[in-house]
């Protein structure tokens, strides 16, 4: 393959800004992932009063030691408990991501119950959905730490009550699928949330601390007038030993992530990693990957740069370079591995998308895994490409993303606009895995070209009512409309909607590939036993 010689200058003045703009922006989010796990480490003498460790600290006696752990959606819910960005606590109420326990990949879940004794936040419910869905489509054990409040119901929503269901679907799912559901039980899971733990295969809970019941007592007393303490309701030596919900009893948080560990260790999973291949790695810094993106996503990028710095010997084989070559396709290595990547050096034409297209189809029959570089203002637009076909040959693109059977992994670096964000596999068309750079913007288009339209709309039906045009309100409402999808556009904004796994730092790209590339080559390896049923309790 030939290797890219890069035209970088990272000396040039343009660089230096796009660098700084950069880092600006992953400080901004680390301080909003900071501010989170400040928040839960405050209830610190809370938990060591009761003998309690903290939701993180129970994390990290759970993974392997010095083994990584992917954190998923950190940003989830940013802005949506509290508009207020500098008083904001993301994460939904939910420490989630894939780690290793005991040998086995598994995806986890555990509730940050040092935030509003892990009461759900907003979008915790989508983040859950979330990672139960890469669970299942990357088979991987599903590891549960609970403890939490569950719902809010001064803020009770009807339809986070009926969505909310999915959770408990997806554990059976899970369990039906032949993915093992492992759950310690470290204090309250009480009505709708009683099921989290119910719906396990291996249930822990610990003496003392554990609770789960449908009603805790000021409920069951409103309910029926019986008057219940909460250990005799849900405690973890009646579920033990009477109601045979529980199959551990642990004396503490240590002993109770101990044998979750030995659960881990003793079922018959697959623990083999596929052999690492020799490799050699990119000829340029990854550093640089902070000085090539323009923060206006309207100055033109070569995308090339990008690849340069995330493939090995920073080789690529680009395929059909001369024909729709906005759109740039082609072969690299990453730690040995073959990965097929897709990238915009400007919008889509019919040319690029019928290459997209072949290219997608190809990868299929050589099952390569498939990069998506996200970065286009869409499709092309006029006269001359709507004769050429632009709405059919988009389609076709489309159609082969949707269709692909191979893992597709999606990193939004720049802007991704209107039905380019569809054709490059954004969101919607449920990528195996979707990250952002800080800069990225996603949006159904521009705010100028938003307002442009809108002011243009306006401007022609007061015409035909034959009314007088105020330039000065069109110039409020194009204001109007830029503000808004400005607004909306940022990854503070999507990622906080769990419309991506996670904003990631530029040079963190290749490491995260890395990992979440041998997730989905293991679960595509895998052949759980599968069942027409899941589990169920004694």
């Amino acid at each position: 393959m030939a290797q890219i010689e890069s035209n970088l200058s990272p000396s040039s003045e343009a660089f230096l800004a796009n660098r700084d703009g950069m880092l600006a922006l992953i400080e901004r989010v680390r301080t909003y992932q900071r501010r989170t796990v400040e928040k839960s480490a405050a209830s610190r003498a809370r938990f060591e009063k009761r003998g309690q460790l903290l939701p993180r600290e129970r994390l990290s006696l759970l993974l392997d030691p010095g083994t990584p752990f992917l954190e998923l959606s950190p940003l989830a819910g940013l802005g949506l408990d509290n508009p207020d960005l500098d008083k904001s606590v993301p994460g939904g109420g939910v420490i989630a991501g894939i780690g290793i326990v005991s040998g086995v990949r598994c995806m986890i879940n555990a509730s940050d119950s040092g935030i509003d004794a892990g009461a759900l936040q907003p979008m915790g419910l989508d983040k859950q959905l979330r990672i139960q869905e890469l669970a299942l489509e990357n088979k991987l054990p599903y590891v549960q730490l609970v403890e939490s409040a569950g719902a809010n119901l001064m803020a009770y929503r009807v339809e986070e009550f009926v969505r909310g269901g999915n959770l408990f679907r997806n554990l059976a799912r899970m369990s039906a699928a032949g993915l093992p559901v492992v759950t310690v039980t470290h204090g309250s899971s009480t009505a709708g949330g009683a099921y989290q733990t119910g719906l396990s295969d291996y249930i822990v809970m610990v003496r003392g601390r554990s609770r789960a019941f449908l009603a805790g007592p000021p409920l069951l007393k409103a309910a029926t007038g019986e008057v219940a303490t909460e250990e005799e309701l849900g405690g973890a030596e009646m579920h033990t030993s009477i109601s045979g919900l529980g199959d551990y009893m642990a004396e503490d948080d240590r002993d109770a992530i101990r044998i979750a560990r030995e659960i881990l260790a003793q079922i018959d999973w697959p623990r083999e990693q596929a052999p690492a291949r020799e490799f050699t790695p990119p000829r340029y810094d990854a550093e640089e990957l902070l000085g090539i993106m323009p923060m206006d996503h309207k100055r033109p990028v070569d995308m090339k740069e990008v690849i340069a710095r995330i493939a090995d010997d920073s080789e690529f084989l680009e395929f059909g370079e001369n024909y729709g070559s906005a759109t740039v396709c082609g072969h690299i290595r990453l730690e040995g591995w073959p990965l097929g990547i897709i990238t915009n050096n400007g919008p889509i034409d019919p040319a690029g998308a019928t290459k997209a297209t072949h290219f997608i189809q190809a990868c299929c029959q050589s099952r390569t895994p498939i990069l998506y570089l996200n970065n286009t203002t869409g499709f092309m637009v006029g006269r001359a490409f709507e004769e050429a076909g632009i709405i059919k040959h988009g389609s076709k693109m489309i159609q082969a993303v949707t269709n692909a059977t191979v893992p597709q992994i999606t990193i939004y670096c720049g802007a991704s606009f209107g039905a380019g964000n569809y054709g490059m596999c954004g969101r919607g068309f449920h990528p195996r895995f979707c990250f952002s750079w800080p800069n990225a913007k996603t949006a159904v288009m521009g705010g100028e070209q938003a307002a442009r339209t809108m002011s243009i709309v306006t401007e022609a039906a007061a015409m035909r009512k034959g009314q007088t045009v105020d330039r000065a309100e069109i110039e409020a409402l194009e204001q109007r409309i830029i503000d808004r999808f400005d607004r909306q556009m940022s990854v503070f904004v999507t990622s906080a909607h769990v419309l991506d796994d996670g904003v990631i730092d530029p040079r963190d790209t290749r490491a995260v590939l890395s990992k979440v590339l041998a997730v989905c080559r293991e679960g595509d390896a895998r052949q759980p036993q599968r069942m027409q049923f899941s589990v169920a309790r004694p």
